[in-house]
This record gives structure tokens, sequence and C-alpha cells, in this order.
């Protein structure tokens, strides 16, 4: 697992989350947050990859909780 605090759209993002251990895909999930919260005051705005890994997080929490 990588060290940085946050994950910029450069970096690599699993192709399937369902692979991702429920762990690591919390670990993911803050990374993102904090790439969505740097882009923001940085950039004034999000990155859209960045924007697009927050809701392929967001689905697959809400399936898992489904199970």
């Amino acid at each position: 697992m990588n060290d940085k605090l946050h994950l910029t759209p450069e970096d690599q993002f699993p192709e399937n989350l369902k692979n991702v251990s429920d762990n690591e895909l919390q670990v993911l999930d803050s990374r993102i947050q904090r790439q969505l919260d740097h882009e923001m005051v940085v950039d004034g705005e999000s990155d859209r990859e960045t924007e697009f890994r927050h809701y392929e997080l967001d689905e697959e929490f809400q399936d898992r909780d489904k199970r």
C-alpha cells in the first residue's frame, strides 16, 4: 500500500473494486476524499477523474452495505 495520504488522478486505481478488501476500500476512500479536498483548496474545483473515483467508491460501499 502506498504511504501517500491522497490519491492523485495520475496514481493507479483498482480496475475492479470488488477485489479490494473492506479495509483497503476504506483507505482508498480516505485518500480520494483528501485529494478532493486538496483540489478544491488549490484549484477551486475537483478533477473529473477524482470525482469519478469518489463516485465508484460510493457505489461499492452501497453494494457492500446491501450484503
